[in-house]
């Protein structure tokens, strides 16, 4: 299934742009779907090894990866800021493709309310590692 997931990325896009295609009016879930894709294409990888680790973990036995502390986590949190920050330009292209080939108006207006969202989200990411710069975890 985990090896689907390019496929299901592709569906959803082209579902999505049918939609809309064919007179539909955007509304949340169209936005939902264009930040999905960049999530899936930014984090997509890492989401499946850490799906793989838990799933090792229960079946075979093995050990769960550590879990980093310190200057390691503070590293790892900037590299999920610039990683939120693929996805949200990969969210932001799709949402401004389905603008640029369905026109702006009242009928997608709900793709352009998902822009300041994309903004938030990568505020929030930020604010997270700022965090984590500031005080970095410690071991338990």
């Amino acid at each position: 299934m985990l090896a689907l997931a390019p496929v299901i990325d592709a569906v959803l896009l082209a579902v999505t742009a049918l939609d809309l295609a064919q007179g539909g009016r955007a509304d949340w879930m169209h936005g939902l779907a264009a930040l999905y894709i960049g999530v899936s294409l930014a984090y997509g990888k890492r989401m499946v090894a850490w799906a793989d680790a838990r799933f090792a973990h229960r079946r075979d036995g093995r050990p769960l990866p550590a879990r980093p502390t310190g200057w390691a986590y503070t590293r790892a949190c900037w590299a999920d800021v610039l990683r939120t920050l693929l996805a949200v330009a990969i969210a932001a292209a799709v949402v401004g493709a389905f603008l640029l080939a369905f026109g702006t108006g009242a009928r997608t207006e709900a793709l352009v309310g998902w822009l300041p969202v994309l903004g938030v989200v990568l505020g929030i990411e930020l604010l997270w590692a700022v965090s984590y710069t500031v005080w970095p975890r410690r071991a338990r």
